[in-house]
């Protein structure tokens, strides 16, 4: 049985306490029920499906999904998402410094406004927060991010994300995307088809999965071709140790 969550009491300040003392009171009785709450709900997602998240009801599209064990998920699909999103998948803690770094310094450049963001962070995004930026999102996204590295470890995040990643209009994880552009299960998904649901998903509303042309087609081919890198020199062996 679980037991009911407890967290620390704060005693509660005297009225006789000026004002900035009894905000300092709330804030800090915020941030330790925040702390627990997080905590609690990170531990329970570690061994039950995400029911929704916070995109999935704010999609105007509706949601096609269909959570499925990773074991029932072609390795080729881990290989594709670590070759097209993630190549450290397997040695960062959570965030990719070196990425973080070289996408600030293409953002001051001007143009394309482009992310450093890693599996992990992703996965706390699209779990637990919402889409978009700013510094505060920024920061839970990292409180999340390390959350679920020390607590889920490497196969449960690439399990949740292949559930919950956006791989289409109205579609989330790589089930509902096989299904839905080659007509079987994520079980049988070959090289080349586990390679365009990856290179879509930067921008899965407008690149196209079957038939890609242009940049989605060299990206998912360059994608094709790491991917069988990252399976024959074990850069995927996170997930399956």
């Amino acid at each position: 049985m679980l037991r009911r969550l407890r967290l620390p009491r704060l005693p509660r300040p005297s009225p006789n306490r000026g004002w900035f003392y009894r905000s300092c009171w709330w804030v800090a009785r915020a941030i330790v029920w925040f702390v627990g709450l997080s905590l609690f709900y990170v531990v329970l997602l570690k061994w039950l499906p995400v029911p929704i998240t916070a995109t999935m009801i704010m999609d105007p599209n509706g949601i096609e999904k269909d959570w499925t064990p990773l074991s029932r998920i072609d390795r080729n699909m881990v290989a594709a998402v670590i070759a097209g999103e993630d190549g450290k998948f397997c040695s960062h803690s959570g965030f990719d410094v070196d990425a973080m770094q070289k996408a600030f310094e293409r953002n001051q450049r001007g143009g394309r406004i482009r992310g450093g963001s890693t599996i992990s962070q992703q996965t706390a995004k699209n779990v637990f927060l919402w889409q978009g930026g700013g510094y505060f999102r920024k920061g839970l996204e990292a409180w999340f991010t390390v959350l679920i590295e020390n607590i889920w470890g490497k196969r449960r995040i690439m399990e949740v994300y292949l559930n919950v990643a956006e791989t289409g209009v109205g579609t989330y994880g790589a089930e509902a995307a096989s299904q839905r552009y080659y007509g079987h299960s994520a079980a049988r998904l070959s090289t080349v088809e586990a390679a365009r649901i990856a290179a879509a998903l930067p921008n899965p509303k407008k690149r196209e999965v079957v038939d890609p042309g242009g940049f989605t087609r060299r990206h998912g081919n360059a994608i094709a071709r790491s991917s069988r890198v990252i399976k024959t020199s074990d850069f995927d062996e996170c997930v399956y140790d």
